[in-house]
C-alpha cells in the first residue's frame, strides 16, 4: 500500500504515521552489517572475517557454504593434548637440512604453528612470541630451552618461505630458534593432532587457534599458551617450572640456586626481561632467622618447664 493511501485513512496525522510505518517495515527487512568484520577472540582464535555471514550469503547464492570454525571444540582438543608425548617427526630447516624432533629432547621446547601467507595475525603473533622468548631467557638462561616455528600450509610454507618469514619478522638471527617446513600434508596433520592444534581452510586462508605449545624435556605437552599478545609471564612461568623445578636427587649448591631463581625472579615491564628480586631474598632470609629464633626460645621455655616440674 502507498504511504498517501495509508495517510487518508489515518486523518490529519496520517502522513506522519504512514511514513513511520513504511520506514519500520523497510528496516525490518534490511540486512544489518556486522560491527565485527574482522576479529580475534580473547581466547586467541584467529577467525576469517564475518565467517557466519559469508556462509549465509553463499548458501543464498546456491554456492557451498564454507565450514564454520568451532572455537570451543578447538579449545577442548587443545587442552586435551596436555600430557601427550609427541611422536618422532622429521622437518626441513631454512637451509634445506633435515631436522628431527628428537634432536630437541633434553630441554623444554616451545612450538608455534603458522602459515606464511598470513600477513597480519601470524606475523604479529611471531613478533610477540619473540618478546616473550626474550623475557623467558632472561629468567632461565639463553640456552635453557629451544623454540621452533613450523609452517602448516603445505606445500606453500617451503624452506624458502620460512626463511623469508623469519627475516621479515626480525627473528631470523635469534639463537636456538628454528623455522621448519613439513614434507607432506599427512605429516602436518598428525603433528597438529598430537599438539592439539586445530586449523581449517577458509575463504581467506585458515581459521585456527593462536597457540604456542610448551613441551618438557621428554617431548610431552606441558602447557598451552593462547593469544596474539599474551603476557610474557604466561610463557616464562611454565619454562621456569620445567628448568628449575625438576626434582634433583641429593643436595647441591646449583640445585639450591635454581630453586631460588625459580621463586625470586620477577618480570620488569620497563626492560621486558626478568630480574632477580633481592627484596624477596632478604625477606626469606629474615623469615628464616625469625623461625630459628622462635624455635630456640620455645626450646628454652620447654626446658625451664621440665626443670620446674622436677623440683
Amino acid at each position: 500500500m502507498r504511504p498517501w493511501k495509508i495517510s487518508k485513512k489515518l486523518g490529519k496525522h496520517g502522513p506522519r504515521f504512514a511514513w513511520a510505518i513504511m520506514l519500520s517495515v523497510s528496516a525490518a527487512f534490511s540486512t544489518p552489517v556486522s560491527a565485527a568484520q574482522s576479529s580475534t577472540s580473547d581466547t586467541g582464535t584467529a577467525v576469517t572475517p564475518a565467517a557466519g555471514e559469508q556462509s549465509s550469503q553463499s548458501a543464498g547464492l546456491g554456492k557451498p557454504a564454507p565450514p564454520v570454525f568451532d572455537r570451543d571444540a578447538a579449545f577442548e582438543l587443545s587442552q586435551a593434548a596436555i600430557g601427550r608425548t609427541l611422536s618422532e617427526r622429521r622437518f626441513v630447516d631454512r637451509k634445506g637440512k633435515e631436522v628431527r624432533l628428537s634432536e630437541f629432547r633434553g630441554k623444554p621446547l616451545v612450538v608455534s604453528l603458522v602459515y606464511t601467507s598470513c600477513y597480519r595475525i601470524c606475523s604479529t603473533t611471531t613478533q610477540n612470541l619473540a618478546r616473550a622468548v626474550k623475557a623467558a631467557r632472561s629468567a632461565v638462561g639463553d640456552g635453557a630451552f629451544n623454540v621452533v616455528t613450523i609452517g602448516f600450509d603445505v606445500p606453500i610454507d617451503s624452506p624458502e618461505e620460512m626463511r623469508r618469514f623469519a627475516r621479515k619478522r626480525g627473528v631470523a638471527d635469534e639463537p636456538n630458534w628454528k623455522f621448519l617446513s613439513v614434507a607432506d600434508r599427512q605429516s602436518i596433520q598428525r603433528l597438529s593432532e598430537e599438539l592439539g592444534f586445530v586449523f581449517e581452510k577458509s575463504p581467506k586462508g585458515y581459521d585456527h587457534l593462536i597457540q604456542a605449545t610448551v613441551l618438557d624435556a621428554q617431548g610431552k605437552v606441558y602447557r598451552q599458551v593462547y593469544g596474539m599478545d599474551f603476557e610474557p609471564a604466561m610463557l616464562a612461568d611454565p619454562l621456569k617450572q620445567l628448568v628449575f623445578g625438576q626434582p634433583v636427587e641429593g643436595f647441591s649448591v646449583s640445585a639450591l640456586v635454581d630453586r631460588v631463581r625459580l621463586f625470586c625472579t620477577i618480570y620488569d615491564p620497563a626492560t621486558g626481561t626478568y630480574r632477580f628480586n633481592y627484596g624477596m631474598v632478604v625477606g626469606l632470609v629474615l623469615s628464616g632467622i625469625s623461625l630459628v629464633v622462635m624455635g630456640i626460645l620455645l626450646i628454652r621455655l620447654w626446658r625451664k618447664t621440665l626443670r620446674a616440674e622436677h623440683c
